[in-house]
């Protein structure tokens, strides 16, 4: 029936059609975003040769969406792009206060570098963190199978689709080389150093 208003609604061109079912869709996303999500999976994801891992968990409101097949090829899709695109942060909101200040600093003295007039400057740093929230915060990114859709937008197209609130929680990328500080005590940290 939804296929049938789109196409009325957009006089039978088919490519019209598909535009509003997915406006349609993620207004409905929209709604659903204040639902808990208590249920879900978490995903892995091993890319060729063992030498970089990810898991991600993504949370819905039911057990029966976490077990379908599109909301586990989400996860999987999820857990893909993090191990192609090593974000640091979920969302914008997650970046610290500090480490943006810096951004917006860096960018502010790269204009000027360039010669860019003091009028202009605020645009262009605006600018520049943009893309700084799209290298760096998953939900920003360009998703790797379609580049016409964010990250977040895949996530509320699925949304709409199984109709549940869906959100990612949390991951966490591993790359063989790469360390990162253990926790606890140092004693601790040597004997499994030995």
């Amino acid at each position: 029936m939804d296929c049938r208003n789109a196409l009325a609604e957009a006089n039978g061109d088919l490519a019209e059609a598909e535009v509003v079912l997915r406006k349609k869709g993620i207004a409905s996303a929209g709604a659903k975003a204040g639902r808990s999500t208590r249920q879900g999976v978490i995903g892995a994801y091993m890319h060729a040769g063992s030498q970089l891992g990810v898991l991600v968990e993504v949370n819905c409101e039911s057990d029966f969406v976490a077990r379908t097949a599109e909301f586990q090829e989400l996860v999987h899709d999820l857990a893909m792009q993090v191990a192609a695109t090593d974000p640091k942060f979920v969302r914008r909101q997650d970046v610290p206060a500090e480490l943006l200040e810096k951004e917006k600093e860096i960018a502010r003295a790269r204009a000027l570098a360039e010669g860019k007039k003091e009028n202009v400057l605020d645009r262009i740093v605006a600018g520049r963190l943009e893309k700084f929230y799209e290298e760096v915060c998953l939900l920003e990114q360009p998703f790797i199978k379609d580049n016409s859709l964010t990250v977040e937008n895949l996530i509320k197209t699925r949304i709409a689709r199984l109709r549940e609130n869906i959100a990612l929680a949390r991951f966490v990328r591993f790359k063989v080389g790469d360390t990162a500080p253990v926790d606890g005590p140092p004693e601790a940290s040597d004997k499994a150093a030995s």
